[in-house]
């Protein structure tokens, strides 16, 4: 895993950077990749590497040429497939120097052209230049596992790198915010794709590559790869489960190739456990696991993967941290370089700090939940899709918008006494109702915290158009197909994989996800519904597949998540610094938010009236962001907000 950046002048001026320039991004980034680094300068164009050496150890640096010299690359990533491309593109006159898979992007690119990202399995970001064509090409994988930032200039340099961070230490840049991200981060505890907290910067979406070639118009990202859920397979359930095994299999064998130790993260869900299971069976040696144990019983799920790491007799690491683990407030505002609400990105810290300690490399359940069904939400968006179905909007919505706005928020009710949410969700047509289920400050509480000078700023924008805008490519009116490729264009993207490439990343940890791997990602997707929920149990199919192979009290409890006590953590022992960061600090500067809403959010939830700890937190560490940018020297006021001619 390594991290990449890079300039290049796409004007005719061809006008040459500044290698001190380069070196201070590339080393922006040295926690990506501490084995080596590289640079590469030509006329109008730069490159730059960070590299954590996993394949090809001995001669992988990079960047890396053709034999001509003529085409360079910066490569962060795996392709799982490069030793079958290899014999392909040899027999096409291509000549090999290294073992790495970083040469195969090279001459595919030389082979194929723009496709080539197509013949590639595996996860990765990269740059490209082709000096005879005089292009630029970057390319992300299909599932969004590796990130990509760039900033088109106005001066028409192009800007990129792996994380935020290398583009803002090019060099002054403008800093405004993109009002629109910020309605979209206060709605889903993130900046979903293509944008970023700042207007001028984006991210490439997942699945696209950009090509941008001197002298031409500025170029947009072009689409390769989408999942299609068609859902009209005829497979047996059992025929299914043993395909799913053997899928499942040569995923994990395929990401098992390393010279480097290698090992699993084992939370004791299914997921993880699947993944460990199929490791231990292809491996002919103990597997290396790491799990995090948590001193409070109401978060630990530590003796579940003990049971799994028994069972497969693997080489089990266990950290025990405190669960008042809170002190990462400021150092996650770092890694993330944007607000990043996911509280889960503490643990998630932790276990890859854990196994740094004894591997390079692990390997993830992460992706399982999207693709098999898993989240609790699945089940009831379809509940309340059959209720739906049965009554029109026009019913449903007057009658259900009523209840929704008089029925009181029993937070601390039994479930079948909360249904503020659920009668809001029916009031809803489908998007809508599932985006309100992801919200952590639903409609009506944006509506609240925001100022109107800041609504009028948005223009009318609401970040549902991020749900309705993935919806309309779905292809399908499968009520849970629908929802699972929204969270696979959004959620899995923005939240599961930002979270945990940054929190990797952070201990030069490489992190392979063999439940993303788009073959067994597609041929679930062809799968009927019925073998994802089944008779109320989510991930139906890979429970059934995994009996044989795992305990039953592993796959059939209650789902617990990698969670964190906010609710205490807000009344207790941060209760001051939520106020004062909230009502005093930089928050207040901006002139985005309602003062007395703030106040009323801390109110309610500190005398334990409400339970507003997602939403408090998301304010926290939109705050740690905003004093992180005011302590590098950007101010933060209401003129952040203008449009960069009138913020310069």
């Amino acid at each position: 895993m390594c991290g990449i950046t890079g300039m290049f002048d796409s004007t005719l001026a061809r006008r040459p950077f500044e290698r001190s320039t380069l070196q201070r991004m590339n080393e922006s980034q040295r926690h990506r990749g501490p084995d080596e680094d590289g640079l590469f300068l030509a006329p109008g164009i730069a490159l730059g590497h960070r590299r954590l050496a996993i394949i090809d150890v001995a001669t992988g640096q990079q960047p890396l040429f053709n034999e001509d010299g003529s085409v360079v690359i910066v490569y962060n990533g795996e392709i799982y497939n490069y030793a079958e491309l290899i014999p392909e593109l040899q027999a096409l006159g291509h000549v090999f120097h290294t073992r790495s898979d970083t040469e195969v992007v090279v001459h595919a690119w030389e082979a194929w052209g723009e496709r080539c990202v197509e013949r590639f399995r595996g996860m990765f970001a990269f740059a490209l230049w082709d000096r005879n064509r005089e292009t630029l090409f970057l390319g992300r994988d299909r599932l969004g596992v590796k990130p990509l930032y760039y900033a088109m200039r106005p001066d028409g340099v192009v800007v990129f790198g792996s994380e935020l961070k290398s583009i803002a230490a090019y060099g002054p840049f403008d800093h405004a915010l993109d009002p629109c991200a910020i309605e979209d981060y206060f709605a889903l505890g993130y900046v979903p794709e293509p944008r970023t907290i700042y207007s001028a910067i984006q991210k490439l979406p997942p699945a696209h590559t950009l090509c941008v070639r001197r002298g031409a118009p500025p170029a947009e990202p072009r689409r390769y790869w989408d999942v299609r859920f068609t859902t009209d397979s005829t497979i047996s359930d059992a025929d299914a489960q043993a395909e799913l095994v053997e899928r499942l299999r040569e995923s994990v064998r395929l990401r098992m190739i390393s010279e480097v130790p290698l090992g699993a993260f084992l939370s004791g869900g299914v997921d993880s456990s699947a993944v460990v299971a199929m490791m231990a069976q292809v491996s002919g040696q103990p597997v290396n696991t790491c799990s995090i144990a948590f001193d409070d019983p109401a978060y630990d799920e530590s003796r579940f993967a003990q049971e799994v790491a028994d069972r497969y007799k693997t080489r089990h690491l266990v950290d025990r941290v405190q669960t008042d683990d809170f002190d990462l407030v400021d150092t996650l505002a770092g890694l993330y370089d944007e607000p990043f609400a996911d509280s889960s990105a503490i643990p998630t810290y932790r276990v890859c700090q854990l196994a740094r300690r004894h591997v390079t490399v692990a390997l993830s359940g992460d992706g399982g939940d999207e693709s098999f069904g898993g989240y609790r939400r699945y089940q009831f968006h379809l509940r309340e899709e059959a209720l739906r179905s049965v009554l029109p909007l026009g019913v449903r919505g007057p009658v259900f918008g009523t209840l929704g706005r008089v029925y009181p928020k029993l937070d601390f009710a039994p479930r079948f006494l909360r249904g503020k949410s659920t009668f809001q969700a029916l009031a809803r047509e489908s998007v809508d109702a599932y985006f309100h289920s992801m919200s952590i400050f639903r409609d009506d509480m944006r509506a609240a915290l925001f100022t109107p000078a800041f609504k009028r700023r948005l223009g009318g924008y609401r970040a549902q158009e991020v749900f309705h805008r993935h919806a309309r490519r779905a292809g399908t009116d499968d009520p849970l197909a629908t929802i699972q490729y929204l969270d696979l264009q959004t959620y899995l993207v923005g939240d599961i994989n930002t979270k945990v490439d940054r929190a990797s990343m952070a201990h030069s940890l490489e992190v392979r996800e063999p439940l993303m791997d788009h073959p067994l990602v597609e041929w679930l997707a062809n799968l009927p519904s019925r073998l994802k929920v089944r008779d109320g149990e989510g991930k139906w199919l890979l429970k059934k597949a995994m009996e044989p192979h795992l305990p039953h009290a592993i796959m059939y409890r209650p789902k617990m998540g990698f969670a964190v006590p906010l609710a205490r953590w807000f009344r207790g022992p941060l209760r001051e610094r939520l106020r004062n960061g909230l009502l005093e600090g930089a928050l207040r500067r901006t002139e985005i938010f309602d003062q007395g809403y703030l106040s009323a959010l801390i109110d309610a939830h500190v005398s334990g009236r409400r339970d507003h700890s997602s939403p408090l937190w998301t304010l926290l560490m939109f705050e740690a962001f905003l004093r992180r940018d005011e302590q590098a020297g950007v101010p933060v006021k209401a003129g952040a907000l203008e449009p960069a001619e009138a913020a310069s």
